[in-house]
């Protein structure tokens, strides 16, 4: 089964390559696979014991044939020799560049706070939000908090999609204030699409944390991150709760991962050509920085 999403740069209707399509396949829509789905790899334990192989100096090994498997660009990074991660995790949560991703400056402009694939969905019903299409969740049961969820009805939300591949450190969007923060614990369901046309309620089922941001030019805000299958953890590295505008927020450790922002009703616009591509049940390829929406 093959996923499709639309190259921003290109416009082209592209196929996603991804990691280990077989396993995802036989563990999300076989018999044998979804029971061993539920006995062993959704539970943190398997998830933990994943992480750590891949923080062993062993399995720095695997990642020359990772960068040219999925053509990852290594002149962008810090350490541009794959000689000189400690371990594929090393490698997984590496840095960039100061300039790898220009960051949009101008105030009105909303930017992608991350690298991956975006669905936008507007004057959203908090109780009947999409997953994907045929599945919904409520904001109340994702981020555990009754009285923000209905703040955020008829706004705006929008899911990045990291895959293995991406760049997983996360950014803050804009400048503003962290005016608190909880984790909610979970499973560890793949975020993969395959996973989520399978998985009812998968980001309320997985292990998220929640911060509430009140940006400068968007008022308050919800930005969830969402672990998955394989994802040691959620790390957080913000030190103070006034931010800036494409400051790092935190990473995820391996694997596929997911960040959920939610904006009031009257905010935000969304850029057209990913509401087009929404629209079509498709994602649209974004990168850290650029613009994808401007202040209302």
């Amino acid at each position: 089964m093959d996923i499709f999403y639309i190259d921003r740069i290109t416009k082209e209707k592209k196929v996603e390559k991804i990691p280990s399509t077989k396993m995802l396949n036989w563990l999300y829509y076989s018999r044998p696979g979804t029971k061993t789905l539920d006995i062993v790899v959704k539970r943190k334990w398997a998830s933990s014991f994943y992480g750590l192989m891949q923080s062993l100096p062993i399995s720095k090994f695997k990642i020359s044939k990772f960068v040219n498997q999925y053509g990852i660009d290594l002149s962008e990074s810090l350490n541009s020799d794959p000689r000189d991660y400690k371990s594929f995790n090393h490698f997984f949560t590496r840095r960039l560049t100061p300039n790898a991703r220009p960051i949009c400056q101008q105030k009105n402009n909303l930017i992608s706070p991350v690298d991956g694939k975006v669905m936008a969905y507007t004057n959203i019903d908090v109780n009947r939000i999409i997953q994907i299409k045929g599945f919904y969740f409520t904001l109340e049961e994702l981020i555990n908090d009754d009285k923000k969820a209905d703040l955020y009805n008829q706004g705006t939300c929008l899911v990045f999609r990291l895959a293995p591949a991406d760049y997983h450190r996360f950014h803050f969007f804009d400048w503003g204030e962290v005016t608190s923060c909880h984790k909610i614990k979970g499973s560890y369901y793949s975020v993969n699409p395959l996973a989520l046309k399978r998985v009812s309620n998968l980001y309320c089922k997985n292990k998220r944390e929640v911060t509430y941001f009140a940006s400068d030019n968007f008022d308050e805000t919800v930005m969830v991150e969402v672990g998955a299958t394989c994802v040691g953890s959620i790390v957080q590295t913000f030190k103070n709760n006034k931010v800036s505008r494409g400051e790092e927020k935190g990473y995820f450790k391996f694997g596929g991962s997911t960040v959920i922002l939610f904006f009031k009703k009257g905010k935000l616009v969304v850029d057209k050509d990913i509401l087009r591509n929404s629209s079509r049940h498709l994602e649209t390829s974004v990168r850290l920085g650029e613009k994808i929406g401007a202040k209302i």
